[in-house]
């Protein structure tokens, strides 16, 4: 593993940009600049003030006469590059001695955003250099999961905001199933601390002034249970039974889920939902989501599936989705999973209906969706993931490849965007720096158009703060101290043979798995190593990123630290370390509740908290006797 505290010379190194810059040319020597920083803007000062407060700036002041700083448009520039594309010249004897130039409003906005990350590293000794940049991709976005119990608190969003337009991302939106304020639906959200109409009005000004689109997000078909599962709207679902099973893929899975595509209660409640969350949002932009609608035809509509067809039944709901969308005069987009299991069918889809194509592993078949969705005609974006779900520590290799491959795929099929998607699944427990490591890397490559990894050392300064560089790659190797139990988590193949454990980390599925149960990938021996190794790295946790973000990362360390021992003990079958388990799992609990109150909000931190719970209660049941 790597030393991660070892102090960098940041004014001798190589300029740390992240994104990393089409072309930089060091032409030697280094500029002079003197705090507070004197920029020549004219007009173009409120593109540009906003992104240097962003990245922490406070000192600097507007002259438009003799100033360091110049950054002006040259709309000729925009006919030969990107509509985003920039350049920037330093010189070391010249006035003033930084230009920027662009092409467009939102290239000068990168292009700020590039020099405040220069003057992050340099200070007030610049090294005089040629930069000539432009994105792969026109839209860069993110998406954060705010319905699997994390709803972020108003600071922490202009937070992220911040970081995400010093990334050059223009897109956000937050996943939304029911954690939005509607009224007339408080049984639904009432426990969730959900988004208000004035909290997005807010979060939207604040994206505005950093060039970011804030995109409105509501599931409108699948995903509802926190809705269906209440006796008001559980006639409206497809399983309209707490206790009827049906099929997710090969799982089985009890309860409500999807509406009934057939019930027309089912289009009133959507249209509701949009007739009360599209107004706060002034991009015309909306996610109506509509995926991994499974139970379709098994319940309430089946006699219509089964005439008709599931797609036929799929795509006349979408219809219906749609036109109330237009209604308000939004563009809608949709994850692409249930079209695409229906190809001949994918003309029948709206023809402004955005499609979002989405798969969250190395092998995900971004090659195939996005040549289908090509040769329809259907506008698309790439949806890779931050593999932080479902993984506590992070997934670095899964995170790597599958970006590689999105990446890949939608610069050879003529992608119009990239949406970097971070889930919450089983109690949204990762922390912050884990999903922000993420969401980082693949903003990166939606820039650079080139697959997950980037650069370690440019990551830690520009996006953590931490001017050792060691913050990425401390999580780097965090996220592999299961890299062999992952190979062999998966359930045996055909051949009988294990398999690579997919959407997880042997770390986190172990942790799902009761005291008891038969399937034990790995010997003790082993998770006793990566708990040796979750130690080392625990002992080692970054000090540069701030202290609430070491207090995060040695969390996450302590947090994998003791579930590999408990890991490690059940596959001993013994109870001799049972009083330690048991002290060290309320000590996670602790620590997980009261980090979650610096950045979110309370609702939904008891059922995260319940999956520890569960924990306590079955390992001191599963070792008396």
């Amino acid at each position: 593993m790597t030393e991660h505290n070892k102090p960098k010379d940041l004014q001798n190194e190589r300029p740390l940009l992240f994104p990393r810059p089409q072309t930089l040319e060091r032409i030697g020597g280094f500029a002079p600049i003197a705090f507070p920083l004197c920029i020549n803007a004219g007009p173009l000062r409120a593109v540009v003030e906003p992104i240097l407060r962003a990245a922490g700036f406070a000192d600097f002041e507007f002259d438009d006469r003799e100033s360091q700083i110049r950054l002006s448009l040259d709309r000729a520039l925009g006919k030969d590059k990107s509509e985003e594309g920039y350049r920037i010249a330093i010189r070391e004897r010249e006035t003033p001695a930084i230009t920027v130039t662009a092409g467009t409003l939102a290239g000068l906005r990168n292009g700020a955003a590039t020099l405040a990350q220069l003057l992050r590293q340099y200070g007030e000794r610049v090294p005089a250099l040629n930069i000539s940049d432009a994105p792969a991709f026109a839209t860069r976005g993110a998406m954060l999961d705010i319905s699997r119990d994390r709803v972020p608190t108003m600071e922490h969003l202009r937070e992220i905001v911040n970081t995400l337009a010093l990334l050059k991302c223009n897109h956000l939106q937050l996943y939304t199933e029911h954690t939005f304020a509607y009224v007339g639906h408080e049984e639904v959200w009432q426990e969730a601390s959900p988004m208000t109409g004035a909290e997005y009005e807010t979060l939207d000004g604040w994206c505005r002034e950093l060039g970011i689109e804030l995109a409105a997000n509501q599931n409108c078909f699948g995903h509802l249970s926190a809705w269906l599962k209440l006796p008001r709207y559980l006639p409206l679902a497809e399983i309209d039974s707490l206790e009827k099973s049906w099929k997710f893929m090969e799982w089985e899975r009890p309860g409500p889920f999807s509406l009934c595509p057939t019930d027309p209660g089912s289009i009133v409640l959507v249209k509701d939902m949009l007739d009360q969350l599209l107004p706060h949002f002034s991009s015309k932009l909306v996610n109506i989501n509509c995926d991994e609608t499974f139970d379709v035809g098994q319940g309430r509509s089946a006699d219509e599936v089964a005439k008709r067809g599931r797609a036929d039944v799929y795509f006349d709901f979408i219809h219906k989705i749609v036109e109330q969308v237009r209604h308000h005069g939004f563009k809608p987009m949709f994850w692409a999973d249930i079209a695409l299991s229906h190809p001949n069918k994918m003309g029948t889809a709206p023809s402004d209906l955005l499609a979002l194509a989405w798969g969250y592993e190395p092998d995900s078949d971004f090659d195939q969706w996005g040549h289908t969705l090509k040769h329809t005609g259907r506008e698309f974006w790439v949806c890779p993931g931050t593999s932080s779900w479902r993984s506590i520590i992070g997934r670095t290799v899964e995170r790597r490849g599958n970006i590689d491959v999105a990446v890949k795929a939608g610069m050879r099929h003529g992608a119009t965007g990239m949406l970097i998607t971070d889930w919450g699944d089983l109690g949204h427990r990762q922390q912050w720096p884990v999903s922000l490591h993420g969401l980082a890397d693949g903003l990166n490559s939606a820039w650079t158009g080139e697959g997950g990894g980037g650069d370690p050392s440019a990551e830690s300064l520009q996006v953590f703060g931490d001017r050792n560089c060691a913050v990425a790659t401390w999580l780097e190797d965090m996220g592999e101290i299961d890299k062999i139990q992952k190979q062999i988590f998966g359930r045996p193949g055909e051949d009988g043979k294990p398999t690579r454990i997919k959407n997880a980390s042997a770390v986190l599925q172990d942790s799902t798995l009761g005291w008891s149960d038969s399937w034990k990938p790995g010997s003790s021996g082993l998770w006793r190593e990566s708990a040796a190794a979750a130690q080392w790295l625990e002992a080692k946790v970054p000090s540069g990123a701030g202290e609430l973000m070491q207090q995060e990362l040695a969390f996450t360390a302590m947090c994998a630290r003791v579930l590999c021992e408990r890991a490690a003990a059940r596959r001993e079958g013994t109870a001799a370390h049972g009083s330690d388990l048991t002290s060290n799992l309320l000590a996670v609990r602790a620590e997980h509740e009261r980090l979650w109150k610096h950045r979110s909000r309370p609702g939904g931190m008891a059922k995260s908290s319940a999956h520890y719970t569960r924990l306590i209660d079955e390992f001191g049941a599963g070792t008396r006797g």
